[in-house]
């Protein structure tokens, strides 16, 4: 008995590390609004978004039938995404006095909606939205994407 407690413990512990990893480096950014249903993807889990959760580099994010989801990163960079969505939050760097800039979206499917921020402004080749047939370079700008499932 006493070994199926510590193997169920460790398989606890490996399953929550991709998350308690995450909590370890600095967020990218945090969730502004929420409604409906709406989903951080961290490694292997999934997370109910809720205002004012961090969201780091490498997360994903998604939104159901009625779900919504606003975030702003660190520079100031918003994007919301609507009902049915997911975006991937491929990279995030903002740390300008080691030279160390760059933003990449993947539009994966559905709604989203992009206001840039300051690393637009100081390196607009530093953005990239990415979508399933393009990749999109930003120059300080707001746009909004649709995206259809391939």
């Amino acid at each position: 008995m006493r070994a199926h407690t510590v193997a169920a413990a460790v398989v606890l512990t490996l399953l929550t590390v991709p998350a308690f990893a995450a909590e370890q480096q600095p967020s990218a950014g945090q969730i502004k609004v929420v409604s409906g249903s709406a989903f951080i993807v961290r490694g292997n889990t999934v997370l109910p978004a809720t205002v004012g959760q961090r969201v780091f580099e490498a997360d994903k994010v998604r939104t159901g039938s009625d779900g919504r989801l606003g975030i702003t990163l660190k520079d100031d960079t918003r994007f919301s995404l609507g009902p049915n969505s997911e975006v991937h939050l491929n990279r995030f760097a903002y740390a300008p006095s080691e030279g160390r800039i760059g933003l990449a979206l993947n539009v994966v499917r559905g709604m989203a909606a992009y206001v840039s921020g300051r690393i637009a402004k100081l390196s607009p080749d530093a953005v990239k939205l990415e979508t399933p047939g393009a990749i999109v370079g930003v120059r300080g700008t707001t746009l909004a994407l649709s995206v259809s499932p391939q």
